[in-house]
């Protein structure tokens, strides 16, 4: 178990004077050095915390209480937790909710309680990633948060309302940080960049601006990343002792060198998974190829199983197409045949080639509306006896009991329409498939049209 660490040394009388002295400011990660103290340096998310919002008001009125503060990586998470409890000028103890357990946290208020006991002092138990904690973990928080022994503020990159349970929930109200905006990611670089005690100003180094943009495009909205991205290619031109060509063909090739290559924020089972593929299908329910194959894109460069992607499309031709193209369904089959048998990278063109098909192709719910239906009047009505006349009579017994009786061939009859009840008796009047009037299905409707006028 790892021990709890009180911010910013072991002691309970610890100062709150956070900031990284000189040496630590040469030392340590640049990310680590840059990070805010105060809330007015606190940037990217000023709708939670700026001037007047409830969040601030509180912190400043130091009526903090516990809450879960959820959001993607490097948006700020830890670094608030800091903030609230420097400002409110409470002790900060953190705790990692992957290498933390029941005995951590017991220790944790232990330390709060003595703290509080002899000083009069409040604590804040900062969690990381509190995702993490299993149920059993998650109900030891409880009682310490509710009495007030502990000020607890979650950090969470998945969504609560998944990963937590409601009795923590109730006590802890969640806060969104959003992913940080390309300005904002730029002053923050910028900054760093020229802050010659705790940044990068000490080296003399300066970097082209397209540099910089790209370490922003990079970055994707995580400030930590950017940070991080800077320091390795300020780096690396130091090292070069001004040998380096900081534009042109070169240049692009030293920055390239230094960047490495880029990941894109994806989990494969986690939030932004959800999100992706959830904006996928309902841009191909909106008919728009655009936001579809963007969509796809990202699936695809952030290492998604090209497969799932076909099994949404499969239930995707039926569900939303359906009989208005009855070629969807076999355009999602036929991709999944081309993805087994070509392979990825060359497979994501038949991907593109479906997901456009799908996307222009007319739009119809009427199947899966009809089973819906047909489903819920099962629940309803139960195992509804099957009508005498459609029956089969297999043995002697069961034709004297009447099954099959007066059946009627439909091939003997014009249309192969015999006008007999077919649904059991409680449901005879029942219409499950409406058809729309898109694509095929104007003619299948139609069609039906006059087939149930000849059925009656």
């Amino acid at each position: 178990m790892a021990e709890p660490t009180l911010f910013p040394d072991e002691s309970l009388h610890a100062q709150q004077d956070t900031k990284p002295s000189a040496a630590a400011a040469r030392g340590g990660p640049l990310a680590e050095r840059m990070r805010p103290q105060r809330l007015e340096e606190f940037r990217g998310q000023e709708a939670l915390v700026g001037p007047n919002s409830p969040l601030r008001r509180s912190i400043e009125e130091d009526r903090v209480h516990s809450f879960i503060l959820w959001g993607p990586p490097g948006t700020g998470k830890t670094t608030l937790a800091r903030i609230v409890a420097q400002h409110t000028e409470r002790e900060f103890i953190s705790l990692s909710a992957v290498m933390s357990g029941v005995k951590d946290i017991k220790e944790s208020v232990a330390r709060a309680k003595e703290l509080l006991r002899i000083s009069g002092r409040r604590t804040i138990l900062f969690v990381d990633e509190i995702h993490r904690f299993n149920k059993s973990q998650q109900d030891a928080l409880l009682p310490y948060v509710e009495d007030g022994t502990v000020t607890l503020i979650g950090a969470t990159t998945e969504n609560p309302s998944f990963e937590l349970n409601s009795a923590l929930l109730s006590r802890a109200p969640v806060f969104v940080l959003k992913q940080l905006a390309s300005e904002e990611l730029q002053a923050i670089v910028e900054r760093a960049l020229s802050d010659p005690t705790y940044g990068l100003g000490a080296l003399g180094v300066t970097l082209p601006p397209d540099w910089l943009a790209e370490i922003v495009k990079l970055a994707n909205g995580d400030a930590r990343r950017a940070l991080t991205l800077l320091e390795r290619v300020t780096d690396y031109v130091h090292s070069l002792k001004g040998k380096a060509v900081l534009d042109g063909d070169q240049g692009r090739e030293v920055l390239e060198r230094a960047l490495g290559s880029r990941t894109l924020r994806y989990d494969s089972s986690g939030e932004e998974h959800y999100n992706t593929i959830s904006a996928f299908i309902k841009s191909l329910r909106d008919s728009d190829p655009d936001a579809a194959l963007y969509y796809l894109a990202r699936m695809l460069e952030s290492g998604e199983d090209p497969l799932f992607v076909v099994r949404r499309m499969v239930i995707f031709a039926s569900e939303d197409i359906s009989n208005a193209d009855p070629r969807a369904l076999q355009v999602a089959l036929n991709v999944r045949d081309a993805v087994d048998f070509v392979g990825m990278p060359e497979a994501r063109i038949s991907l593109a080639q479906a997901v456009t098909y799908l996307a222009c192709a007319p739009k119809s719910n009427a199947s899966y509306l009809g089973i819906e239906e047909a489903l819920s009047d099962v629940r309803e009505h139960g195992n509804l006896e099957v009508p005498l006349h459609i029956r089969n009579a297999s043995t002697r017994l069961m034709k004297n009991l009447g099954y099959g009786a007066s059946y009627k061939y439909a091939h003997d009859f014009p249309d192969a329409v015999t006008g007999q009840t077919n649904l059991p008796a409680e449901l005879k009047d029942r219409r499950y498939y409406q058809p729309k009037e898109s694509g095929l299905e104007k003619q299948i409707r139609e069609r039906l049209a006059y087939l149930r006028g000849k059925r009656k």
